[in-house]
């Protein structure tokens, strides 16, 4: 495991605070699996005053028969080895949200504590770890009746995310919260020590999350009393939930900025993917088919744009053997995720807009009134565009903004064409303008009026702020805030 304490962020991506709470993410994940397989009922989530995180389920429990390899106990080779855990094999998973046996060694390596009880055939283990090396052999602790599962208890290790570093109550129990909604199959409980809870932090110190009703719920309880364009929330699941393939959905319209959390085998696909896009391109055909069903002509102009601006939806997908891009799975790859769900998504929602004509046409006279307002848009930053372009010529090195509006905007003058390209590279395009120029351009104290006029690198910095100079200098031309 030193790969993983050497370079942290290739497989959790960084050292941040996001970065440690990933730590989280991949033991609850393991603990989601079982739930998912079947196996597991609840799962228990506990922060203690020490900074100490402790997750348990009522799970097969990880084994600890001697690995037939490496001569050692299976549980140990799992904690202190990469691609060792059994998310490789999809007789033991159908699907999985681990990081295919590297999350779980991946925590051991960057926690400075971590003990591991394994409650299996009636038997109780434990072991101990300390920046992924065993600290004790794997103690057998005796008889245990009523009780199964794995109980992973861990600390973060200082050296690694700096010191002080600690676990946010409310992150965590965001974290935990939509993991219930995920899988209505399992309760989750979660405990908080109260002199962690500071502030205005409204984090309760105690909560139970069991959400038979998934996906429609978590919607409903994130918008509130948010105004809606239909009563309805479109909804629904596959049958064999948790199996390869499977797929639970909400949708609604509503006044506010659109979003879509997506999921995979329970992971948050925070970047999207195939599965994002399967989603957006049903429901775009679904409205435009209708729209042709209906007579209404107006449809042809609605692209994927107008149908998500204002969509709140969710999509959790199961998939067996899923590929992500990255180590930390923030984006979903698998090709076959596109068709799952747009096959499981296309009849179901023709039959939606069928059934309920007037919430269907009300619909799409939203999508459409956006299309109308996108069409606008582009049409009137065109003619500004040309506008602009006709008064006024911008230096050649200027990497503008593409917002047209000074509100906001911001322009970044850096030393050098080679700083002027990482800042180009690492800026916010709508909104961050860069020049280059060269250092010392002019001692301007002691140059006369002709020679500032003649610098071309002081011509570029007057032509980029665009609001001249002396006479005819003018506050309200200037192209940045």
């Amino acid at each position: 495991l030193e790969p993983v304490r050497r370079r942290p962020g290739m497989y959790i991506g960084g050292t941040d605070d996001k970065a440690m709470h990933h730590l989280f993410a991949e033991v609850i994940d393991n603990s989601m699996d079982e739930a998912v397989a079947g196996h597991a009922t609840f799962i228990d989530v506990e922060l203690s005053a020490d900074g100490y995180l402790t997750v348990t389920d009522n799970g097969r429990g990880i084994p600890v028969d001697p690995h037939p390899k490496f001569k050692k106990p299976a549980l140990e080779v799992i904690m202190t080895t990469l691609h060792s855990g059994g998310k490789f094999d999809s007789k033991v998973y159908e699907t999985s949200g681990g990081l295919h046996g590297v999350g779980v060694s991946v925590v051991n390596a960057l926690s400075d504590h971590l003990e591991v009880e394994v409650a299996r055939g009636r038997q109780l283990y434990r072991q101990r770890f300390s920046r992924g090396i065993p600290v004790s052999g794997l103690e057998h602790l005796g008889e245990v009746h009523n009780r199964r599962g794995t109980r992973t208890r861990f600390h973060p290790d200082e050296q690694i995310f700096g010191k002080g570093a600690a676990f946010e109550p409310a992150r965590l129990y965001r974290m935990t919260r939509s993991k219930a909604y995920l899988f209505g199959g399992v309760e989750i409980r979660w405990t908080c020590d109260p002199s962690l809870i500071k502030g205005k932090d409204t984090t309760p110190a105690k909560a139970e999350f069991h959400f038979p009703g998934g996906l429609k719920d978590y919607l409903k309880a994130t918008l509130g009393d948010e105004f809606q364009v239909t009563r309805e929330v479109f909804a629904g699941k596959s049958d064999k939930q948790g199996g390869h393939g499977s797929l639970e959905w909400a949708v609604t319209w509503f006044g506010g900025d659109g979003f879509l959390n997506s999921y995979c085998n329970t992971i948050p696909t925070a970047e999207g993917g195939t599965h994002e896009a399967g989603f957006r391109n049903v429901l775009t055909r679904g409205l435009r088919a209708y729209a042709d069903l209906i007579g209404n002509k107006r449809a042809s102009i609605i692209t994927s744009e107008d149908v998500m601006i204002s969509a709140a939806g969710m999509l959790s997908v199961f998939i067996r053997e899923p590929e992500f891009v990255g180590q930390t799975k923030d984006r979903l790859a698998t090709i076959e995720a596109m068709r799952i769900v747009e096959t499981a998504l296309r009849d179901p929602f023709d039959h939606w807009l069928a059934d309920n004509p007037q919430e269907g046409s009300k619909l799409l006279d939203w999508v459409i009134a956006r299309a109308d307002e996108r069409v606008k848009r582009r049409q009137e930053k065109e003619v500004s565009r040309k506008s602009a372009v006709r008064k006024l010529r911008l230096p050649g090195k200027l990497a503008d903004c593409t917002q047209n509006a000074a509100a906001g905007a911001e322009l970044f003058i850096v030393e050098g064409d080679s700083a002027g390209g990482s800042a180009k590279q690492a800026r916010d395009r709508a909104s961050q303008a860069v020049l280059p120029l060269r250092g010392k351009i002019l001692n301007v104290a002691s140059a006369g009026n002709d020679k500032l006029a003649a610098n071309q690198q002081i011509s570029d910095l007057v032509q980029a702020l665009g609001c001249g100079t002396r006479s005819k200098y003018r506050d309200e031309d200037l192209r940045y805030d």
